[in-house]
């Protein structure tokens, strides 16, 4: 009889293949379920609600936007350079301040007339969060404007002012990025 003295490793690779694809499966789930999911707050209402009543969304913020102007007024803005590896032109932000904030809107039909009688909301967001959001239900109209109350913003860093205003059955909708500058200590 002849002793075989060749040894053969392909059974530990196999174990040791499978004991690699178990660790990487683990670490892959634990590092997916540690990153949070923040829902969006387009059209300022939850994604589902969006979600299934988009097209009459659509439909009434056209039929808005032809007869309507919907506008932020009295603030300061930074001016952005564009990013020359973009198409997309970059919108001048909105500068914040440490502290109190109020925003002036206005609602206007195309020629100018002002509308008093709009069902305004507010919402101040931060992008990719939900759990800083402030939302305004109802804009009082004072001389002309729909300005909301003073808003104490504290934390550094960008933000989205988001108005949602209603006439009649037709509702439009405003939305501009801000950014509140950290403080130099």
């Amino acid at each position: 009889m002849e002793k075989n003295s060749q040894k053969t490793y392909w059974p530990h690779m196999i174990v040791g293949f499978l004991l690699l694809a178990i660790v990487l499966s683990f670490w892959t789930v634990k590092t997916a379920a540690s990153l949070p999911v923040q829902e969006t707050n387009d059209y300022m209402m939850k994604y589902q609600q969006a979600d299934m009543k988009i097209n009459e969304i659509i439909k009434s913020k056209e039929a808005f936007d032809k007869l309507y102007r919907l506008s932020l007024t009295n603030v300061k803005t930074m001016v952005m350079t564009d990013n020359i590896h973009s198409n997309r032109p970059q919108p001048d932000l909105v500068v914040l301040k440490m502290g109190r904030n109020h925003f002036t809107y206005t609602v206007t039909k195309k020629d100018n007339s002002i509308i008093s009688d709009a069902n305004v909301s507010f919402l101040l967001t931060r992008p990719h969060s939900t759990r800083d959001d402030l939302m305004i239900e109802e804009i009082p109209f004072k001389d002309g404007f729909y300005i909301t109350p003073d808003i104490n913003i504290t934390k550094a860093g960008r933000y989205t002012l988001k108005l949602k205003a209603s006439v009649g059955e037709l509702t439009g909708y405003f939305s501009l990025e801000a950014y509140l500058k950290p403080t130099q200590k």
